[in-house]
């Protein structure tokens, strides 16, 4: 018989089963072994029933686990976490409720009411400002007069201080470097007249300052000559010519050469590098019509340091 079959055939025994007990009810005083019987009969059947309910779940997780998808399959770990939360499950609903929730909210609000409102808003921290800063003081007096009781003038007990942070905008000036001729007027002992500084750039106005702030804008803040051009002609209302920028940088190079070669000898000395490879696309006149490709390549030491002395 197949499995429809049998079931089938035990849901017709406890059909009949249920029946018999029905029209044995009435003659459970002429046969009582009778009526016994078929209540054991009765329990049987439903203890079986409980049973095979069982069996095939179980038969129908098996095929689950065999013939389903992988990631239906559950691992024993799982397979343990499983039975425990289905026996949580089983002993929870098992458990009488509680006799009144009433009483349970009431102890809750009261317990709210006690607590001390807390702001949920959380207030930001402020941390003390550098103490390298340059601080410039504004006293600001109020206007005094005298005591309409004494006369007299009131006395300074004390100040409140705010502290604010400011911004001085950079500005460009014009620096005349003047040297005075001297000359005797006999005109025998010929002109005195003190010699002019080195020049950053011989023949240039470039100043160190200027030299400086280009320098920085460009390599460190990653800022274009073309940007710099443009915030000098239109924040300080002169003209520096790009072309003129880029020479500059070359011969600030020069000047820092000594430098670049120290650092580097440092690095090899330390016997390891670590070196980055970066392509960049740049504008080549040799290449119409697209932009070529190039690369950089920045040289490193682990933990940055490459030398105490440099």
């Amino acid at each position: 018989m197949s499995h429809e079959e049998l079931r089938a055939a035990h849901q017709r025994l406890k059909a009949e089963v249920a029946e018999l007990l029905k029209a044995g009810a009435a003659k459970e005083t002429e046969n009582p072994a009778l009526r016994q019987l078929l209540e054991q009969l009765q329990a049987l059947t439903q203890e079986y029933d409980e049973k095979l309910t069982e069996a095939e779940t179980q038969i129908a997780e098996l095929k689950r686990e065999l013939f389903g998808p992988k990631a239906d399959r559950l691992t024993p770990e799982q397979q343990d976490q499983l039975s425990k939360l289905n026996q949580d499950l089983e002993s929870e609903a098992q458990r009488p409720d509680a006799a009144s929730d009433g009483v349970l909210d009431e102890d809750e609000e009261d317990e709210k009411k006690k607590m001390p409102r807390r702001s949920t808003r959380r207030r930001g921290v402020r941390h003390p400002l550098p103490a390298h800063l340059e601080t410039e003081t504004v006293t600001i007096e109020p206007e005094l007069s005298p005591c309409p009781c004494c006369g007299k003038m009131p006395e300074r007990i004390g100040e409140e201080v705010t502290e604010e942070i400011d911004f001085i905008p950079a500005k460009l000036i014009k620096r005349r470097i003047v040297p005075p001729k001297y000359a005797y007027r006999c005109g025998e002992a010929g002109v005195a007249i003190a010699p002019l500084p080195p020049r950053l750039v011989p023949q240039s106005r470039l100043g160190l300052g200027l030299a400086v702030h280009v320098v920085l804008a460009r390599y460190d803040d990653h800022l274009s000559f073309y940007r710099l051009e443009q915030q000098f002609r239109e924040r300080h209302g002169i003209f520096i010519p790009r072309q003129q920028m880029i020479q500059w940088a070359e011969h600030i190079a020069t000047w820092l050469r000594p430098i670049y070669h120290a650092m580097w000898k440092a690095m090899f000395d330390g016997g390891y590098l670590q070196i980055d490879e970066t392509p960049v696309k740049v504008l080549d006149p040799d290449v119409q019509g697209k932009a070529a490709r190039g690369y950089l390549w920045f040289y490193a030491v682990p933990g940055g340091r490459c030398h105490p002395g440099v």
